[in-house]
């Protein structure tokens, strides 16, 4: 804080004294610590320690792979499933599985297969039909029938027909289960078509999932000689952050607090409060006089004495006495200004 000046100015046979203050002042204030005495010389160690790691440099850096690549079975995986999706081994077993299918679907019915079968029904039906059946019907006519009649023919020709449709009967009958074993085969292979395409990209699937089982080891181990790497290049440091947290307190330093101080012309109503004088304030001993803000609701003005090349500043007593005649007071012809009772 800047003390009041005290100017002395004569002008003719007189003696005047002028409060020269230069403005605001601060008020500073310091406190400092330091740590504990015990404490200092394992800080001084810890802090040169630091220095020396930052000086050799950034910790090494891993040079070895770091990704683990496809095992030799996830690449002989994945080269049989393009082969096998792209090569003509699936387009050839494509194309015969949606024939099938067609035919399948369309339930034709093998009757090359079926001719055989229908050329015995009919010896076996023809057989019994002569060996049995005639020969039963002779038989009852001769009975009761005497000498014959047109009956026995009817009878006759009766038996035979029954006979032929019996045949054409089980003819239809097997070509109805021909058609129904025609469909359960195609509804069969078009539910086994999905298995049977996929069954060799299952295969390769396998083997990509054994060869992802060998990388995934792989990698665990570079992982882990990563790690090792990495504790064994950063261990230092480590050690010394644990040092220093262990010790680690108030470093000490300094704190300080800034006030602002009383205004310059504060400081003079404070001084000449104190001192309960009247300073000279007539504007009649003061030139180059310019307007310099307000002090407690009364104009304040910068100027030099005249005679004097050192500025001041103040009131001036004929204002002063305008309002507050009580704190001018004229001695030897020159009015002055109690700035104490302002």
């Amino acid at each position: 804080m800047m003390a009041p000046v005290n100017q002395i100015i004569r002008v003719g046979g007189a003696i005047y004294e002028e409060y020269i203050m230069s403005g605001g002042g601060t008020q500073v204030s310091t406190a400092t610590t330091e740590p504990w005495e015990a404490q200092k010389e394992y800080l001084t160690s810890g802090f040169e320690q630091a220095k020396g790691l930052y000086n050799r440099g950034a910790p090494s850096y891993y040079g070895k792979e770091t990704m683990a690549g496809f095992d030799p079975a996830q690449t002989a995986g994945q080269t049989s499933t393009l082969g096998y999706a792209m090569g003509p081994r699936v387009a050839g077993q494509q194309a015969a599985a949606e024939n099938r299918l067609v035919q399948g679907l369309g339930a034709d019915v093998d009757t090359a297969r079926m001719t055989p079968v229908m050329d015995y029904l009919g010896r076996q039906m023809k057989s019994n039909l002569e060996t049995n059946v005639l020969p039963g019907i002779r038989e009852s006519l001769v009975q009761y029938q005497p000498g014959g009649s047109s009956r026995g023919d009817t009878i006759q020709s009766m038996a035979i027909a029954k006979a032929n449709q019996q045949m054409l009967d089980k003819g239809a009958e097997m070509a109805y289960q021909a058609y129904g074993g025609a469909q359960d085969r195609a509804q069969n292979y078009s539910q086994m078509y999905p298995s049977i395409m996929s069954a060799p990209l299952n295969m390769y699937g396998a083997m990509g999932d054994v060869g992802a089982q060998r990388r995934a080891m792989t990698q665990e181990t570079m992982d882990k000689d990563m790690a090792r790497h990495q504790y064994d290049a950063t261990a230092p440091q480590q050690q010394l952050a644990n040092y220093m947290n262990m010790i680690s307190g108030n470093y000490g330093g300094t704190t300080t607090q800034t006030t602002p101080g009383p205004s310059g012309l504060d400081q003079l109503g404070q001084v000449a409060g104190i001192a309960s004088l009247f300073m000279g304030s007539d504007i009649r001993i003061k030139e180059n006089i310019e307007p310099d803000g307000t002090w407690k609701g009364h104009n304040v003005y910068t100027y030099n004495f005249k005679g004097s090349n050192t500025r001041s500043r103040g009131v001036m007593a004929q204002e002063i006495e305008i309002t507050r005649p009580d704190a001018v007071m004229e001695i030897e012809g020159i009015k002055h200004v109690n700035y104490g009772v302002l």
